[in-house]
């Protein structure tokens, strides 16, 4: 098994330590009387009506310990303003957002600045570098505003210099730097305080397609290697189904379906859900635990695991071979058959 499912069926069972409730973002002259709307006046005819905009509409959803899960849709759907309630960088209109079961409205300024200090990395498109500061002060700038000395700022800056590829360009400005190592050096300042929580704001819109996957790469090397929650926002269906293990697509404000990206190709709950994945070949998230028929089978010198997906076991399943190939689990088992047949018919649906 890839270390991305085994950490994915791990995080599928761990606790919830982000719970969100009833979340809404209204924009308007009345926004403030807000809280006094009776449901019935709380629809999108309603709002327009008002002249409110409601860019956050009642979301509602929870995060698991460790898991990537990404908020996408089109411009305009909500997804950066959700994003901002939920570290209150944009205050809610209404609602509830618990961290470990603390809702982090009731906070305090210094309460709340505190928890973003010591709880909370945060990448966004801009990447906002001090430009008078070199490549490690950029990093350590965390750090000292936590109060640590500059010579342990500076040295943990460095460790992470090198954890982001960054290695000799340590004492350069972002001037002298490129849009993709600038980003580095923001995904590294996000990181120097070992955040619980990790927020991404679409880090990658603004770069060029090589170099925004190659920090793709570095983003799920850097989850395997030092796995926390992370919350990332895009409006690239692609980049959402190689880095989420759910997604939340919004439309309107509204948080429309949560999936896996299998559930939501496979299974997309509107019209619009279906038009927007419509072009992902489902071999892309189809794993072969979905297709394969559990129970014992007979060994053959062909296997696949369950946890890979159809695209991924592609030269197997156009070679000559056996009808049914075994499949396996985690640990090597046995646990099913996969018909090659039904695989192939998977693999030709392109859209």
């Amino acid at each position: 098994m890839s270390d991305r499912s085994k950490a994915a069926q791990i995080r599928s069972t761990a606790e919830v330590v982000l719970s969100v409730s009833g979340v809404w973002k209204v924009f308007g002259a009345s926004a403030s009387a807000f809280r006094n709307r009776a449901p019935a006046d709380r629809t999108a005819e309603a709002l327009a009506r008002d002249h409110l905009v409601g860019a956050v509409q009642d979301a509602s959803f929870d995060i698991r310990r460790g898991e990537v899960f990404v908020i996408m849709g089109l411009s305009g759907s909500g997804k950066s303003t959700l994003l901002r309630c939920l570290t209150r960088l944009i205050e809610p209109t209404e609602g509830r957002i618990a961290l470990h079961g603390q809702d982090i409205l009731t906070l305090g300024e210094k309460a709340l600045a505190d928890l973003r200090r010591r709880k909370m990395g945060m990448v966004f498109q801009h990447f906002a570098l001090l430009p008078n500061r070199s490549v490690v002060g950029n990093i350590a700038f965390p750090l000292e505003v936590q109060g640590m000395d500059r010579t342990r700022a500076e040295a943990r800056a460095r460790e992470l210099v090198d954890l982001v590829g960054l290695t000799g360009r340590e004492d350069r400005l972002p001037s002298q730097l490129s849009g993709g190592q600038q980003q580095r050096v923001g995904i590294a300042r996000s990181l120097a305080t070992d955040p619980e929580f990790w927020f991404l704001d679409e880090p990658f819109s603004a770069l060029d397609p090589l170099i925004r996957t190659d920090l793709q790469d570095e983003v799920q090397r850097l989850q395997r290697e030092q796995s926390r929650t992370a919350i990332f926002v895009t409006h690239d269906l692609d980049e959402a189904i190689r880095l989420a293990d759910r997604i939340a697509i919004m439309e309107g404000g509204r948080i429309i379906q949560i999936g896996t990206p299998e559930e939501l190709v496979t299974r997309p709950a509107t019209d619009y859900v279906r038009r927007f994945v419509a072009k992902v070949p489902p071999a892309r998230v189809i794993r072969v635990g979905s297709l394969m028929q559990a129970g014992p089978v007979a060994a053959s010198g062909v296997s696949v695991r369950a946890d890979e997906t159809i695209a991924e076991i592609a030269a197997k399943i156009i070679s000559n071979g056996p009808v049914t190939i075994a499949v396996t689990d985690r640990n090597g088992l046995l646990v099913g058959a996969l018909d090659r047949q039904r695989a192939l018919e998977t693999l030709a649906v392109r859209a």
